[in-house]
């Protein structure tokens, strides 16, 4: 490719990105309806700033790297700033830190000692407060940098920030600025109560606060409880301006005045200092209660941040050193379909691969077709994806600016890619499924299941093994797998004799196990292992599960209808009854095991006799199952969800909607430590 034609890609690379940037910036600034997260707009916008850099004949006056922002919306009056409002230039790994330091040293080349104050980056909406004689008596949000928004009535409604200063002789005039912020927990209670009134959620802490801070009725916003943390003191009078000559002093003198200062700052004298700081707060951040997406370090003197001063949009005395961005664009190569062990068909996008969270990412799950549907995913598209719970790639939109043309929309198949048998659809469910019980994906699924921990427990039969099984004709049901011999097992590959007679052992020591965990090992939609536990505990034996009709399943406390149908269904199929004669031929528990109790025992009262208990969140030294078996043991049963009959919720770590209904409810709650003092007194 010659000069002339690089030049021409180049422009029109440059085109659109400044195109959507440009829609981002006023979606976000203006419409208060975000399109698109901080990290992708990072990653776009460090594209388009590199791209002028190497084409400097390509920058224009319009484009975005030109200016701070958006003009502020005209729903709210605008008000000018006293002192700018800049945002801050951004750096996404130390060696960029160290660029940085290296620009604003050559500004002060006789400078030989310096010190930094590291602190959060809070993942909210900045604004800033104006107090006169120390009254607040206005507050607004960053707008474009030199003009803002009032909206002084709703910074009223947040607790964290003073409405006087607490100083017996405040100053004349004081400016702090700070970020407004939505707690984890209460941002999940917000989206909720959005759900349930059939409002469109937020994507995300920071949305949430940006739209809660701009809405025209303070009542709104005082419901919400947006928190704050402040982290900028400027007061221009000189006598004043004297006992808060450092940052660090700064922040003290903030929390002297009576404002919320986040406590994990650091001095730092070195960049290796800072660089130790980012690296702690890295994985630290997961652990707090509100959203972080980097580091902001600034120089420690405030006479040295005057004499730097400002560029034309961030100061020269501060960055944002921000982490790897837990969203990123890509484009999508393929689209293909997995076939579970339920024989639902997930199409996943097969993608160019990025870097996402420390990890290469090459594939991400869509769902279902519905979901494909609502995003318009196409092969050629480039979407953006994020880290469902930190663990799993899923695409969450498209950017329909840079699609390709003659695109078509993707249409699932009609037939099991891995079997070639025709697939349903339920009307009233938006999974596809293969229903061909003998597809060999359906199989793998199901065997890789019925050895998992919390059902059969089958030592050292993987996944790899399993698939190794099925492909060679050696397993073509659960049942089989009570048929291997050391001998067949030995003619696979990597397989001696030594670990075949293992194998085998595992498998015969999993006849054991309970009725319950083969209930659940069985794979039955819908029946997780507590689900399991309480239907065995109501059918002891297998018939009389089999036998039951869904009036008499859903009966049982704890079972819902859709459950109950889901085992009745189950039950009536042939093939799972020649299962079910199978697994008892061949020495498996079918019934439930019922324990005598001493007439020593009988006089002893239990004491959590009669009591249903729900589990929510990690507990501090027991597994669920353990925390399960001593309520049970001490006469107690555990159920999967909270009503009004429960009795206890014992809560651990990050509990979920169940501590929330279990308040509404009035629910007695237990820690670890109270149940423990319970069983044991």
């Amino acid at each position: 490719m010659d000069a002339v034609e690089v030049t021409q890609a180049v422009k029109q690379r440059v085109q659109e990105l400044r195109q959507l940037l440009d829609k981002a910036s006023y979606a976000y600034y203006v419409q208060d309806a975000p399109i698109m997260e901080d990290a992708i707009y990072d990653r776009l916008y460090r594209e388009l700033q590199d791209l002028e850099a190497q084409y400097p004949e390509l920058v224009t006056p319009d484009s975005i790297t030109q200016r701070v922002g958006e003009k502020p919306a005209t729903q709210f009056s605008s008000v000018r700033h006293n002192i700018p409002l800049y945002s801050l230039e951004n750096a996404f790994n130390i060696q960029e830190f160290a660029k940085w330091q290296e620009r604003w040293r050559r500004q002060v080349p006789e400078l030989n000692a310096f010190e930094y104050v590291a602190e959060l980056k809070i993942d909210g909406s900045a604004i800033a407060l104006t107090y006169e004689r120390g009254i607040l008596v206005r507050g607004t949000t960053r707008g474009d940098g030199i003009a803002g928004e009032d909206i002084t009535q709703n910074v009223r409604t947040i607790r964290a920030i003073p409405l006087r200063l607490n100083l017996e002789n405040p100053p004349t005039h004081v400016e702090v600025r700070g970020e407004a912020f939505l707690g984890l927990d209460v941002f999940k209670q917000i989206n909720q109560e959005r759900q349930q009134a059939g409002d469109q959620l937020f994507a995300n802490p920071r949305n949430a606060a940006a739209g809660t801070l701009r809405q025209l009725d303070s009542r709104i916003v005082a419901k919400r409880r947006l928190d704050f943390f402040a982290y900028t003191l400027q007061i221009p009078e000189k006598r004043d301006a004297e006992v808060a000559l450092t940052q660090w002093k700064s922040l003290e003198l903030l929390q002297k005045m009576g404002f919320k200062v986040n406590p994990n700052r650091k001095r730092c004298q070195s960049l290796e200092d800072v660089r130790d700081y980012y690296d702690e707060w890295n994985t630290g951040r997961l652990n707090l209660p509100y959203m972080t997406d980097g580091v902001v370090v600034k120089l420690n003197s405030i006479p040295l941040q005057e004499k730097l001063g400002f560029t034309q949009k961030f100061p020269r005395w501060a960055v944002a050193l921000k982490y790897a961005a837990e969203e990123a664009p890509t484009r999508v190569e393929k689209i293909s379909i997995n076939v579970g062990r339920t024989g639902a068909l997930t199409p996943l996008a097969e993608l160019q691969p990025v870097q996402l969270a420390g990890t290469t990412v090459q594939r991400a799950t869509l769902h279902n077709i519905d979901y494909v549907r609502s995003l318009d995913i196409r092969i050629g598209d480039t979407v953006i994806i994020h880290k469902a719970g930190e663990i799993i790639p899923e695409v969450v939109r498209v950017l329909p600016e840079l699609r390709p043309e003659g695109t078509q929309a993707f249409q699932m198949p009609t037939c099991c890619p891995v079997c070639n048998q025709p697939v349903v659809k339920p009307v009233d469910e938006a999974v596809t499924r293969c229903v061909n019980a003998s597809c060999p994906a359906i199989l793998k699924g199901a065997l890789v299941h019925w050895a998992s921990r919390n059902a059969l427990d089958i030592n050292g039969m993987g996944e790899k093994l399993m698939h190794q099984l099925v492909d060679k004709g050696v397993v073509n049901s659960v049942a089989d797998l009570y048929d291997l011999t050391a001998d067949r097992l030995g003619t696979l590959e990597r397989m001696g004799k030594k670990l075949a007679q293992k194998l085998v052992d595992a498998i015969a020591h999993s006849k054991t196990q309970p009725w319950s965990r083969v209930l659940y090992g069985l794979g039955i939609r819908h029946v997780g292992s507590v689900n399991a536990q309480t239907l065995t505990q109501k059918f002891t034996t297998v018939e009389q599960l089999a036998w039951a009709f869904p009036s008499d399943i859903k009966a049982v406390y704890g079972i819902g209808p859709e459950i109950a149908h889901a085992v009745y269904d189950w039950f009536q199929v042939p093939a799972n009854q020649t299962l079910i004669d199978r697994l008892k031929a061949a020495g498996l528990q079918l019934t439930a095991q019922v324990e005598t109790p001493s007439a020593e025992s009988r006089s002893v009262p239990s004491p959590l006799q009669g009591k249903t208990f729900v589990i929510t969140g990690t507990l501090p030294t027991l597994k669920r199952d353990e925390a399960k078996a001593l309520i049970e043991k001490a006469g107690g049963k555990v159920t999967g969800s909270i009503s009004a009959k429960t009795d206890y919720l014992l809560v651990g770590e990050d509990a979920g909607s169940k501590l929330e209904k279990a308040e509404a409810l009035g629910i007695t709650q237990l820690s670890e430590a109270e149940l423990l003092e319970i069983v044991e007194d």
